[in-house]
C-alpha cells in the first residue's frame, strides 16, 4: 500500500508541475519542489507508526530550507477522514485525498485535537458574514443552539469550536468564516546541534548548524540566505548533489585526505583553514 500511495503522489505532483525525488532509508520518502514550496513527504501505512526521531529530523531540516514536512497516510489506528488535518509530533498528517485538495489550494478547516474534531473561527469574518446575511445575534444563537453571549464571544475572538457547531455554521455561511489550515505553512525556529569539529567550525564562521542522521548529508548550515549541505567521509553519496539542487542550496564534501577535483570538495584540513564565511561561499560558487 505504501508504494502505491507514493506512486500516486508522484504522478499527481508531476502533473502539477513539481519536480520530485524519491528517497530511501531517510526520514522522508519523497522530496517535491514546486513553484512556491518544497515538500518533505513521509508516507506510512499507519501514521501511528511514525518515529519521533524521524519527525524531529524532518522539522529541523525543513527549518533550514523553508520546506514543509508532511505525513500522508490512510489511517492512524482507524481511517483518516477526508478534509480533516491530523498531527503526529507536530507534523501535519492527512490522507491522500485531503493532500491533493491542499495542492489545489482547497485547504480544510477541520482538525483533530484532543477535544475531537474542531474548527477555528475567524471572529471578524463571522460578524461581517452574519450582518451581510441579515442575521441578528439572537437569531444566529437560536440557529446554533447557543446563547447570545456565546455568539458575541465567537465574534470577538478567534474561537475554536466543536465539529457539530462548525457544521451548522458551514451550512449557513460556507467556509469563509473558518481559519483554513495551510499545511504548507510550517516555518519553525532553526534548531542547532554543534558537536563535531566541522560543525563547530561552521558555527565559528557564523553559520547556524545542525548535525543530521537520517538524510544523505551529515551537516546542514545556514547563514543569511546561504545554505550548505555537507557530506563527510571518503565516499561521496550520489544523492547529495541532486538533493542539493532540488533544495536549491550548495553542497560540499569534506574528505579526510585525498579529494576529487570535479565536485565541491575539501580536505578536513583545508576546511578548517577558512577564516571567513564569504571565502567558503566564494569557493562553492565556483562549481555552479
Amino acid at each position: 500500500m505504501k508504494q502505491a500511495i507514493l506512486d500516486n503522489i508522484g504522478i499527481f505532483l508531476l502533473k502539477k508541475g513539481f519536480t520530485i525525488k524519491s528517497m530511501t532509508r531517510t526520514c522522508f520518502d519523497l522530496v517535491a519542489k514546486g513553484p512556491e514550496a518544497i515538500l518533505l513527504i513521509k508516507v506510512l501505512e499507519d501514521a501511528n507508526s511514525v518515529k519521533k526521531e524521524f519527525t524531529d529530523e524532518m522539522h529541523r531540516i525543513s527549518s533550514y530550507i523553508n520546506a514543509s514536512p508532511i505525513i500522508i497516510s490512510e489511517k492512524a489506528g482507524t481511517s483518516l477522514e477526508n478534509n480533516v488535518v491530523y498531527s503526529r509530533f507536530g507534523i501535519y498528517t492527512l490522507n491522500l485525498s485531503t493532500f491533493k485538495r491542499c495542492v489545489d489550494n482547497n485547504f480544510p478547516f477541520v482538525k483533530r485535537t484532543k477535544a475531537g474534531l474542531t474548527a477555528s473561527l475567524i471572529g471578524n469574518k463571522l460578524k461581517n458574514k452574519r450582518e451581510k446575511e441579515g442575521y441578528s445575534i439572537n437569531s444566529l444563537a437560536k440557529k446554533l443552539g447557543v446563547t447570545n453571549r456565546m455568539i458575541s464571544r465567537y465574534e470577538s475572538n478567534n474561537a475554536e469550536i466543536r465539529i457539530e457547531r462548525a457544521i451548522r455554521l458551514y451550512e449557513i455561511f460556507g467556509d469563509d468564516v473558518f481559519d483554513k489550515i495551510n499545511i504548507f505553512d510550517s516555518k519553525k525556529e532553526i534548531y542547532e546541534s554543534v558537536k563535531s569539529k566541522i560543525s563547530k567550525k561552521y558555527s565559528d564562521l557564523g553559520f547556524k548548524t545542525m548535525e543530521t542522521r537520517k538524510v544523505p548529508f551529515d551537516i546542514i548550515s545556514k547563514k543569511d540566505k546561504e545554505v550548505i549541505v555537507t557530506g563527510i567521509g571518503d565516499k561521496t553519496n550520489p544523492r547529495l548533489s541532486s538533493l542539493s539542487k532540488l533544495f536549491d542550496v550548495d553542497n560540499l564534501v569534506i574528505f579526510k585526505k585525498k579529494k576529487p577535483k570535479d565536485i565541491p570538495s575539501l580536505t578536513k584540513e583545508e576546511f578548517m583553514e577558512f577564516e571567513k564565511s564569504n571565502e567558503l561561499v566564494k569557493f562553492l560558487k565556483e562549481f555552479e
